[in-house]
C-alpha cells in the first residue's frame, strides 16, 4: 500500500512538469509556469487527499492485561515477569524462577504440575493461589518473564 502511495506521488510530480499535448501554450512565460504549477498543486492535492482516505492500521498497542503484569494485586502466570512475584513474601525468587521457567500453564492448578516442585513451595503457591490467573501467553511478554534486564 505504501509503495502505491509513492508510485503515485512520483508519477503526480513528473507529469506536472511535462506539457501536456492539449494545452495551448501561453504567450508569456509567466502564464505558462502558472499553469504549470496549478496543476502541479492540483496532483499533488489529490495525492494527498488519496493518501489522507487510506485507513490506519488497526494494531494492539496496549496490552488489555498490563495490570496483570504485576500492576496489581492478580498476576497473569503466562505472562508476568519474575519480579510481579516480589511483592508476595516467600515467592521471589525459588518459587517465582519456577513459575516463569515452566510455563505456560492452561491453569492456574497446573502450578503445582512444575517438577521439582517442594511441599513447602506448594505450600507458599497455595497462599496465593487466589491472586493468580492465566491469560493466553504475548510473545511480547514471554520472552523477558525470566530476565527482562532491569537490575538494581
Amino acid at each position: 500500500m505504501k509503495v502505491l502511495a509513492i508510485l503515485t506521488v512520483l508519477v503526480s510530480a513528473v507529469t506536472a512538469f511535462v506539457p501536456s499535448a492539449g494545452t495551448v501554450s501561453s504567450t508569456t512565460a509567466l502564464n505558462a509556469e502558472e499553469n504549470g504549477r496549478r496543476e502541479f498543486f492540483s496532483q499533488a492535492a489529490a495525492a494527498a487527499a488519496f493518501l489522507g482516505a487510506v485507513a490506519p492500521a488497526n494494531a494492539i498497542r496496549d496490552y488489555e492485561g498490563i495490570a496483570l503484569l504485576g500492576g496489581s494485586n492478580i498476576v497473569d502466570i503466562n505472562n508476568a515477569n519474575i519480579r510481579a512475584y516480589l511483592k508476595m513474601q516467600g515467592m521471589y525468587p525459588t518459587v517465582a524462577g519456577k513459575i516463569v521457567s515452566n510455563g505456560p500453564y492452561n491453569s492456574v492448578g497446573d502450578l503445582y504440575k512444575i517438577p521439582g516442585l517442594s511441599g513447602k513451595e506448594s505450600d507458599i503457591i497455595k497462599k496465593y493461589e487466589s491472586r493468580f490467573t492465566t491469560r493466553e501467553p504475548s510473545a511480547d511478554f514471554v520472552i523477558d518473564r525470566f530476565n527482562n534486564g532491569l537490575y538494581r
